[in-house]
């Protein structure tokens, strides 16, 4: 009996040697050197691209779910080499520096380390010291703070306003916020300029705050937003400092500083658009934005300016796309001091606390303006349901060609702003009408075109297209402070420009005055004068970026688009009245 199984244990022995063998003569000489090792996957299998390897690998994918894949022998992991991300380890300095630079553009990176050895204070080395970068007290990322004897200070940005409006001539103005109402402590600015080592000290001349109390949130230790203001001495006017810190005390080694922004090309463009921080995380609205941001290009904005809080990953994708074209510029934002910057809680914290919210809209919002001082004639501050829609005007150059002589005509003055009166375009009053069949149902604002027929009252929810020259601070709808002869804001005329607010709702404010505006309807193809430029765009961008997935042109008939998808729609409407407001289109054209 011993003796017949030690001869099956023999067999055995023999049987899985050769079918080791086999499988070692079958297995081949892979390469383990083909990987490329600037590659960003990790821990992936090096493979050689031969027929063999690649039905391997894919035979070894399509039995992973059932089977657990045979372990390669060992001779063959001795050699093999994981992918890795090994650029990290060849860094430079520079390519470091470079980067810490590009992500935090506030920080003046390069000033600082083109001066870090240099004797760089006021008088003495205990005085007013220049603060290295690794001495800065940051917050929330983008944010650095000044502590003092009375309050805290989160700043922001600092810019160069040499307006001709102002009455306090060059001065640097910095935007931020302190958990202080009425701040009475006393600060200064350290002024750095380029090629001198010692600051120029200056006291705070300002602090401008920027909401109305009787808003609400109006309590000592709330962060509220703040202009601050530090005039630049006469013997400096003929130049811009590189960078500012505020102390409490004029000889403190500052815990921040900024770089100050001044960018004033020889000629100024024509609008541009400021989009509050971005909070979205969940709701995927990317295809409603992409026929946003084309419709603004088509009226005439050359440039929108997004913040960014939290977005849904399609978002993101739709922003870095624009970008890339220079159409749009997206500056990442978080809330200063305590406030929660948390994916998901941030949002329920922005929901609940809707004064923290709007006054931390004021910060992008300002911040926008002046960022672009010098650079826009006019800037309009517009949420992503908004559209300035000209009446009679094509577009925006032409509409504000036909409102200035009016404006002139009534007061012969450069106004601050012009304000466009707000009328809702509710999303349910089409359910009573049905689709239109020749636009495509993904293009919101061209398929919603029944308003109400009342506006709201003058002044109330307006937008207006401001003047960077006159406007000192900004809120959402009208500015709160400007230069010169006061906030003087011109009413656009409703026959030449509404604002077209695209909402599931009304604002919590008017919940009665709703009732009326879904009862009283009227149909508004004012819109339509784009629309196959308008369907084209946003078609064409949404197919680049892959929102339709694999479309297979038709073997034969029109070229693919828009018209060639929904074959079956009957002719387009008729064109919209002279006012653009008008009866309902006749029944044959909706569904």
């Amino acid at each position: 009996m011993g003796r017949l199984v030690r001869r099956c244990l023999a067999v055995l022995l023999v049987w899985g040697l050769l079918v080791l063998a086999v499988l070692q003569l079958r297995e081949g000489h892979v390469d383990t050197h083909t990987s490329d090792p600037r590659s960003r996957l990790l821990l992936m299998k090096a493979v050689a691209s031969t027929p063999h390897t690649e039905n391997a690998a894919n035979a070894a994918a399509s039995s992973s779910s059932t089977t657990t894949s045979p372990t390669p022998p060992l001779e063959s992991l001795l050699v093999a080499e994981p992918f890795v991300d090994k650029n990290g380890s060849n860094r430079t300095q520079a390519e470091a520096e470079a980067e810490v630079a590009r992500t935090l553009p506030r920080v003046p990176v390069d000033f600082w380390l083109k001066n870090k050895n240099r004797p760089m204070f006021y008088k003495n080395e205990s005085c007013a010291k220049m603060p290295s970068i690794f001495e800065l007290e940051f917050n929330n990322v983008y944010w650095q703070t000044m502590h003092t004897t009375n309050g805290t200070f989160q700043l922001y940005g600092a810019y160069y306003d040499v307006r001709r409006f102002s009455r306090i001539g060059p001065a640097v103005r910095i935007l931020g916020m302190i958990n202080r109402i009425e701040p009475t402590v006393k600060t200064y600015c350290q002024f750095w300029f380029d090629a001198q080592k010692e600051p120029v000290l200056v006291k705070t001349m300002e602090y401008k705050y920027i909401w109305y109390k009787k808003w609400g949130n109006y309590k000592q230790g709330i962060y509220q937003p703040y202009l601050i203001a530090c005039q630049i001495p006469k013997t400096h006017h003929a130049k811009v400092p590189v960078s500012v810190s505020m102390v409490e005390k004029p000889c403190d080694t500052a815990t921040n500083h900024l770089r100050v922004l001044y960018d004033r090309p020889a000629k100024k463009k024509g609008f541009a658009v400021c989009v509050k921080g971005l909070d979205f995380l969940h709701e995927d609205l990317s295809v409603r934005l992409v026929e946003w941001i084309e419709l603004l290009g088509i009226l005439g904005a050359e440039k929108v300016f997004f913040y960014e809080l939290q977005v849904h990953p399609n978002i993101s994708k739709v922003l870095r796309h624009y970008e890339q074209q220079g159409r749009v510029s997206v500056t990442p934002l978080t809330l200063p001091g305590g406030q929660p910057n948390i994916p998901g809680f941030q949002h329920m914290y922005l929901v609940k606390k809707v004064n923290h919210k709007r006054q931390n809209e004021l910060i992008p919002y300002n911040d926008c303006l002046y960022k672009n001082l010098y650079t826009y004639e006019y800037i309009a501050l517009l949420d992503i349901d908004e559209v300035i829609m000209p009446l009679r005007a094509r577009g925006w150059r032409e509409l504000m060609d036909e409102v200035l002589p009016k404006a002139l005509a009534v007061k012969n003055e450069t106004r601050a702003s012009y304000n466009v009166r707000n009328v809702y375009f509710l999303d349910d009053l089409i359910h009573a009408h049905g689709w239109y069949k020749d636009i495509p149902r993904y293009m919101h604002m061209l398929q919603h075109v029944y308003r109400s027929k009342n506006f709201t009252k003058p002044n109330q929810y307006v937008k207006c297209f401001h003047n960077p020259e006159r406007a000192l601070t900004l809120h959402n709808h009208f500015p709160l402070s400007c230069l010169g002869s006061g906030c003087t804001s011109y009413p656009v005329e409703t026959a030449d420009a509404q604002l077209q607010h695209y909402r599931a709702d009304c604002v919590r404010t008017l919940k009665k005055t709703c009732v009326e505006f879904r009862q009283n309807s009227v149909a508004d193809t004012t819109i339509w004068r784009y629309k196959e430029q308008l369907i084209a765009r946003t078609t064409d961008t949404l197919r680049t970026l892959g929102f339709f997935g694999p479309v297979q042109a038709p073997a034969s008939g029109p070229a693919s688009g828009p018209a060639a998808e929904q074959p079956d729609r009957p002719d387009r409407p008729g064109p919209p009245s002279s006012a653009g407001a008008g009866p309902a289109p006749s029944s044959n054209e909706i569904s």
